[in-house]
Formats: structure tokens, C-alpha cells, sequence
């Protein structure tokens, strides 16, 4: 076991012992290269981890993610190429995460930094030398969209969107707790979906109803204005730095989180700083369907993350389950006020 693993949190390793009770060798060498560590300083929260907008439990780093990932993928097709494919996936993921995406103006799609992985993986000297040892091809294991296990389109079942959901239900809405998320996890199985392909699903539709319940909760988080807005605000703060020659790309995928926000608060151009430390103060945010001036308001379309699984006989749960279906219905028919505002003006 890596020193990594030894100093992971007590929850966090009950955690990954439910996602695969076995870890295998060759990962702790791969989660141990820099290129990979650099993204435990990467939070999942997209920069939330940072306000008093949101109440989290605690801090869940693109490493963990990753991991979590992994093990998945391991999990149910004990494939080396595949969970190492899932353990890049994030690789080059910058701080504040999605808040680059929208920084990129890529606002629904969410995928910006992607193009990144194999640069990334390539440019690690370590990592290089482990696939060479493993004698597996960079391009193997730098594109987990291949791997329908590993990702797939929504509102399908992967690793990758399984995971976020199981943990942003412990750390972020309280929703489920281990014991709970052992009795989901241990009802998945690979089922064969409308298109022939594997895919996670699930054998008894009453856990499917469970899942699709609880999720639906984090799922109207991440279309919410605070979402939104929160979002925007950490992209309008970076894009503004950029412009005046204080962060640069490299920064974005050198620099811990920590460390960006130093950098934000001790600015002494505008009222970047002053502006960023009232925002993490904040408790609320206001929601207009008008646009308001004065104000830091914003409008965006965002991605829809949602879930609609497999159940036992490779069918999806809408098609025979009339509560998954309302539950499914009511995620996608509902609209967040079209402006989203706080009482800043950056």
C-alpha cells in the first residue's frame, strides 16, 4: 500500500473497500506520480469548497474522484487498461475544475480541459515509464470515452458519473450514508442496454427507484443558479486575472487551489480581491427572471447531469417504473428563474 492510501481519512477508505475490496498493486504506482498527486490539490466542488454558499462535509480532491473511478471500472471488469484509463480521466483537470469550462465558454458540454489527457500523461516521465514496464500504449488507456464501463453518454450509467453521485451524496446533501451506499453499489451488475453495449445497471428495480430518488436531489444542485452563478463568478475572477497578465495557463495546472486563492485575495489590481473575499462570505444568492443592473447577474444554460439506469432485464427504469419516471420528468421539465444575482459588481 502507498503512503497515499495509508494517510487517506478513515470514511474515505471504507469508501473505496465498498467500490472494490481489492485494490490492485499496480495502481498505488500510477495514483503515486506527481502528475497524478497534482490533482488531489484539485477539489470536486468546482471552487464551492471555498464559500459559505455551500456546507460541505469535507474536501473530495480529483484524485479521489479518480480513484473512486478506478476501482469501479476494476471492480466489474478487473481490466488493467480500462482502470487506468478511468484514473487518468481527470489528469488534466486545472483548479476550480468546471469553472475553466465556463471560463472557455463551454458551458453545457463541460469538456474544455479534455483534450489535455494525453498531453499530460505524455509529459509525465513517470507515468511513461510505468506503461512502458506494463506494456500498454498511451493511447490505451488516455481516452476513457472508448471504455462504455467507463463513460458513456447520458443519461447512461458509467463509472465516472456513478461515482461524482455516490460522493457527492456524502460529502455535499447528506443523502446517503456508507451503509446505504453499500446496499446500491452491491445491487449493480453489467447488463446489455437497447444498443447492445455494456453497461452498469441494476438488479432489483426497487434499488434502481432508491438511486434515481436520492440523485434526483444532487442533480437539481447542479442545474441551480447558486451552481450556476457560483460557477461564472469563479470564471469571471480568473478570466479578469488572465487578461491583466496575473494567472497564467501553466498556473492553472501548477498551482494547488490553496495557493489560486492567495493569489486572488492578495490582487492589488481593481477590485478582483476585494470582490472575491465578499463573495466567500456570501449566504445567498437572488434570482430574478429580469436582468438586474448594478449587480453581478448572470444567465447560462448549463449541462443537465442526470441518470436514467438499466434495470435487470436491460430495459430503462422509465419504461416500467411509473415513479422513476415522474421523478426523471420533474428533473428535466423544471426551469431555475432565467437570471441568478449577488450584490457585487466586479
Amino acid at each position: 500500500m502507498s503512503e497515499y492510501f495509508e494517510n487517506l481519512d478513515m470514511l474515505t477508505k471504507e469508501y473505496f473497500n465498498i467500490l472494490s475490496e481489492d485494490i490492485p498493486d499496480f495502481l498505488y504506482d500510477y495514483i503515486d506520480t506527481d502528475a497524478m498527486r497534482r490533482i488531489d490539490k484539485v477539489g470536486c466542488g468546482c471552487g464551492t469548497d471555498y464559500t459559505k454558499l455551500y456546507n460541505k462535509k469535507f474536501f473530495y480532491s480529483n484524485l479521489r474522484h479518480s480513484i473512486g473511478v478506478a476501482l469501479i471500472i476494476w471492480n466489474f471488469t478487473k481490466d488493467k487498461k480500462q482502470t487506468l484509463s478511468g484514473l487518468f480521466h481527470d489528469i488534466s483537470t486545472p483548479v476550480f475544475k468546471h469553472c475553466i469550462d465556463f471560463m472557455n465558454g463551454d458551458y453545457e458540454k463541460q469538456e474544455s480541459t479534455e483534450e489535455l489527457t494525453v498531453k499530460m500523461i505524455i509529459e509525465s516521465e513517470e507515468i511513461m515509464k510505468l506503461l512502458k514496464r506494463d506494456n500498454i500504449l498511451v493511447e490505451e488507456v488516455s481516452d476513457y470515452h472508448k471504455y462504455p464501463i467507463a463513460d458513456n453518454d447520458t443519461p447512461r450509467l458509467s463509472s465516472d458519473r456513478l461515482e461524482y453521485t455516490l460522493t457527492h451524496s456524502i460529502c455535499s446533501r447528506n443523502i446517503w450514508n456508507l451503509e446505504q451506499i453499500k446496499r446500491i453499489y452491491k445491487d449493480i451488475t453489467i447488463l446489455k442496454n437497447e444498443d447492445g453495449m455494456e453497461e452498469l445497471g441494476f438488479k432489483t428495480l426497487e434499488i434502481a427507484e432508491e438511486f434515481v430518488s436520492g440523485a434526483k436531489k444532487m442533480w437539481m444542485n447542479w442545474i441551480s443558479n447558486q451552481d450556476k452563478l457560483t460557477l461564472k463568478f469563479y470564471a469571471t475572477i480568473m478570466k479578469k486575472m488572465s487578461e491583466k497578465g496575473l494567472v497564467t495557463v501553466k498556473d492553472l495546472y501548477t498551482l494547488s487551489e490553496k495557493e489560486m486563492i492567495e493569489k486572488i485575495e492578495n490582487c492589488k489590481v481593481d477590485n478582483i480581491s476585494e470582490s472575491f473575499k465578499k463573495f466567500r462570505e456570501l449566504t445567498m444568492i437572488y434570482e430574478s427572471n429580469e436582468p438586474v443592473t448594478d449587480k453581478f447577474c448572470i444567465s447560462a444554460k448549463t449541462k443537465r447531469r442526470y441518470i436514467i439506469p438499466l434495470v435487470a432485464d436491460g430495459v430503462r427504469i422509465d419504461k416500467v417504473s411509473e415513479k422513476a419516471k415522474n421523478i426523471i420528468g420533474d428533473y428535466l421539465n423544471y426551469e431555475t428563474p432565467k437570471y441568478a444575482y449577488i450584490d457585487l459588481n466586479i
